[in-house]
C-alpha cells in the first residue's frame, strides 16, 4: 500500500546546507520514526517508505519498496543518495521500469526513481542534446523529428528512459544508444559526479559498463544531424511506431523483449521452436504474437513470471544448448517462490 500525505501531517524535515556535498550524518533514525515520510527541508522531495513497485514497472507486479523517492533536481537526487548513506541502505536505481522484473517480496533499502529528471537543452543548429535521465525514449524521439533532428527514429517504440537507454544501450532499427551518444554524466554512491564517453562505457550489445553498479545516470548528450524536414523524419517515426505496434504485443503488461539474442539466432524464434507460444504459468503468458514477450494477463505475480523465465531457459538448453540469457533485469528475493 502507498503511503500518503495529509495536510494536517508534518512529517520530519531535514535540513539540505547550500553545498554540493550534503551531509546526513546526523540522521539516524530509530525503528519507529522510519516508519514516517522524511521530507527534504526546502524542496517538494519526500521519501516515502513502504511503496507498493507494482505501479512503477510496466510487468504491473512487485511488492513494496523499503523506501521511495522521486527527486526533480540534481540536489534533491545527491540528497537522496546521501540520506542512504547516512542509514547504511542500499540503492536501487528506477526508471521507466520497462525492463525490470521485481520480486513479490520487494525491495530492501532506498528506491531511487529517475522519472521525474527531464531537463531538456536542444541546440538546432549543431545538433546537440542534452537531456535528463528520466526522459522518456518514445517522447525524446518525437520531439527529435518534430525539430529536425535526425538519428533517434529507432527509439519511438522503446518503453523505457534515456537513462536505462544509456545502461542497456538500448535499440531497435538497427540504431542504438551508442551510436549517438556523446557522454552521460553519473551520480556515484559517495557524492562525486563523472563524465562517462561510450568508449568508457564499453559498449556492447544491450549492456555497458554501468550495468551491476549503483551509478546514477543524471543526464546524457546526443549527436544528431540537424537541418532535416520535420515531416520526412515524423513519417519516418511513425513508421518505426506502427512497426513495433502491429508485430509486438503490447495489449497487456510486459517488460518488451525478455531474452537477449544468443549469436546467430533469433531468440523469439528458439523459443517459438520449442512449442511455447501461449504457455502460461499462473498468470503470465508467453505471448502468441511476439515469443520473446511474457505477459502479465492480469493476475500475475512476480514467481509466475520468474517460474516462466526458468522454464523457457531449461526448455531451449534442452534442445539446442543454448543459454538464453535475460535482457529484464531480475531484482529482489525469488528463493522458494
Amino acid at each position: 500500500m502507498i503511503n500518503t500525505m495529509t495536510l494536517s501531517y508534518d512529517p520530519p524535515q531535514v535540513a539540505i546546507p547550500q553545498t554540493v556535498r550534503l551531509s546526513f550524518e546526523s540522521l539516524k533514525y530509530s525503528t519507529q520514526s522510519a516508519a514516517q515520510p522524511v521530507r527534504l527541508l526546502g524542496t517538494d522531495c519526500l521519501i516515502k517508505p513502504h511503496v507498493t513497485l507494482a505501479a512503477h514497472t510496466s510487468f504491473r507486479v512487485g511488492g513494496p519498496a523499503q523506501w521511495y523517492v522521486t527527486p526533480q533536481r540534481f540536489a534533491e537526487l545527491q540528497a537522496s543518495f546521501e540520506w542512504a548513506q547516512a542509514q547504511a541502505l542500499p540503492i536501487t536505481l528506477l526508471g521507466a521500469g520497462s525492463n525490470l522484473l521485481i520480486s513479490d517480496r520487494g525491495l530492501p533499502g532506498l528506491v531511487i526513481s529517475t522519472r521525474r529528471l527531464r531537463q531538456n537543452q536542444f541546440n538546432l543548429s549543431s545538433g546537440e542534446v542534452t537531456v535528463g535521465a528520466g526522459e522518456p525514449l518514445p517522447r525524446l524521439a518525437w520531439q527529435m523529428a518534430e525539430r529536425g533532428l535526425q538519428g533517434m527514429e529507432w527509439a519511438v517504440g522503446i518503453p523505457g528512459t534515456v537513462g536505462g537507454a544509456v545502461v542497456m544501450n538500448a535499440g531497435a532499427h538497427g540504431g542504438c544508444t551508442a551510436d549517438y551518444l556523446v557522454n552521460a554524466h553519473v551520480l556515484l554512491p559517495d557524492g562525486t559526479t563523472k563524465i562517462l564517453t561510450p568508449q568508457d562505457l564499453r559498449y556492447r550489445y544491450r549492456t555497458s559498463a554501468l550495468q551491476g553498479k549503483n551509478w546514477l545516470v543524471t543526464q546524457a548528450t546526443f549527436q544528431l544531424q540537424p537541418g532535416f524536414d520535420p515531416a520526412t523524419l515524423t513519417d519516418l517515426t511513425n513508421q518505426h511506431y506502427k512497426h513495433r505496434r502491429t508485430t509486438q504485443p503490447y495489449h497487456l503488461p510486459s517488460c518488451g523483449s525478455v531474452f537477449r539474442n544468443p549469436i546467430g539466432h533469433k531468440a523469439g524464434c528458439l523459443i517459438e521452436q520449442a512449442g511455447l507460444k501461449g504457455y502460461q504459468i499462473g498468470g503470465a503468458q508467453i505471448a502468441e504474437r511476439h515469443a520473446n514477450f511474457i505477459l502479465n494477463c492480469g493476475n500475475a505475480v512476480a514467481s509466475d513470471i520468474f517460474r516462466l523465465i526458468q522454464h523457457v531457459q531449461q526448455q531451449v538448453e534442452q534442445r539446442w544448448s543454448l543459454n538464453l540469457e535475460t535482457e529484464v533485469k531480475i531484482l529482489g528475493d525469488f528463493q522458494a517462490l
